[in-house]
């Protein structure tokens, strides 16, 4: 992943230059169809989305609660606190995927823990505007 690219996705737009370049290393991009089902409530969390890319639904107990479109990210408190998934998210039309996992999260708390505190002020910043 290009740390330039990073710049024009809205939860990475707000990290330093620094960050941007950490992050970079352990982002990976993913493609899926429309249909795929990316998350199920109940599951155990690993992975943070940001989409590029595309739309998706979020349910919970089998209702509409959300869409989501470029910019949004769902799956962040599995990734920076572990835990169950609250909701199943499931693609509305083909999509461009940004992920993080659980396990890079991990080896960024050790070698750059800073950058995470910068990540999760993003989210709790993008939480409460958006």
């Amino acid at each position: 992943m290009d740390a330039e690219r990073l710049k024009s996705v809205p939860l990475f737009s707000t990290l330093s230059d620094d960050a941007r370049r950490e992050f970079a290393v352990w982002i990976n991009e993913m493609k899926v169809s429309k249909g795929k089902q990316l998350v199920e409530e109940g599951d155990y969390a690993y992975d943070l989305f940001v989409i590029e890319d595309g739309d998706a639904e979020v349910t919970r107990d089998g209702d509409h609660v959300a869409d989501l479109g470029p910019g949004d990210f769902f799956g962040e408190m599995g990734v920076l606190s572990k835990g169950q998934r609250n909701a199943t998210v499931v693609a509305r039309s083909d999509m461009r995927l940004l992920t993080l996992s659980h396990w890079d999260v991990e080896r960024l708390r050790k070698s750059a823990p800073d950058v995470l505190d910068q990540l999760g002020q993003a989210i709790e910043e993008r939480g409460e505007s958006g």
